[in-house]
């Protein structure tokens, strides 16, 4: 029989979820772009990863290895620096030859009730990003984070801790200079869509991305009159 809470609670993300995405409709069609994450900029950068401590039965974070990534950084209200805003940035990881998955952030706290709470911040590098909501995992829901180290604004230590648990590094990510800096390409970060193996999302945190990201879609085709991927 299915949990009534269980059900309960995916039926408030779908209201939440619906609730912001007309509210993020109305914000988008009113600025004629996305209302969420439409300024930033894709970089290149490198993940060198050391291993989980500990098994996690996701690949990627129990094994070492190396991956060139593509990272967006932006900006979610779309404020023009150096106002504070929540930041974000989202990974594109190659999974096989002509696959890859999405691993989207955005500044936090790192402590036990903050590492749940969007905190603003004014440029990138000056505080952590997590996922915020939990990864469902065979080792049960974890959280991501990218904690920028002390002397190199460019260069983070990655890690991932249970909702209450301690974080534990397994690599490092150091962004690269590239061509691409300063322009924003128009890459379709999903993590729903797109699954690094063994990190899926919970239909619950699925439910509330969902609506709010369709909608700033929506609110970005009625202002261009173009379709868009994000």
């Amino acid at each position: 029989m299915t949990n009534p809470l269980r059900c309960l609670g995916e039926m408030l993300a779908t209201f939440v979820g619906r609730a912001l995405g007309g509210a993020f409709f109305l914000l988008g069609k009113a600025r004629g772009r996305k209302a969420l994450h439409s300024r930033g900029e894709v970089v290149e950068g490198l993940i060198g990863r050391a291993g989980a401590v500990g098994w996690t039965g996701v690949p990627w974070l129990d094994d070492a290895g190396a991956n060139h990534v593509a990272v967006r950084l932006s900006r979610s209200l779309g404020l023009p620096a150096p106002r504070p805003d929540i930041l974000g940035m989202a990974l594109r990881i190659p999974t096989q030859p002509g696959q890859f998955g999405d691993v989207l952030l955005a500044t936090t706290g790192t402590g036990l009730l903050g590492r749940y709470v969007l905190l603003p911040t004014r440029r990138h590098g000056l505080r952590a990003y997590t996922s915020l909501f939990p990864h469902k995992t065979l080792a049960g829901p974890l959280l991501l984070a990218a904690i920028p180290t002390a002397g190199s604004p460019r260069q983070y230590e990655l890690a991932y801790a249970r909702p209450t648990g301690p974080w534990r590094p397994f690599g490092t990510l150091e962004v690269t200079q590239t061509t691409y800096r300063g322009h924003d390409l128009d890459l379709p970060f999903d993590p729903v869509l797109n699954v690094v193996p063994g990190l899926e999302t919970y239909h619950w945190a699925a439910q509330l991305r969902r609506f709010s990201y369709a909608a700033s879609r929506r609110a970005r085709e009625h202002g261009t009159g173009q379709p868009t991927s994000q």
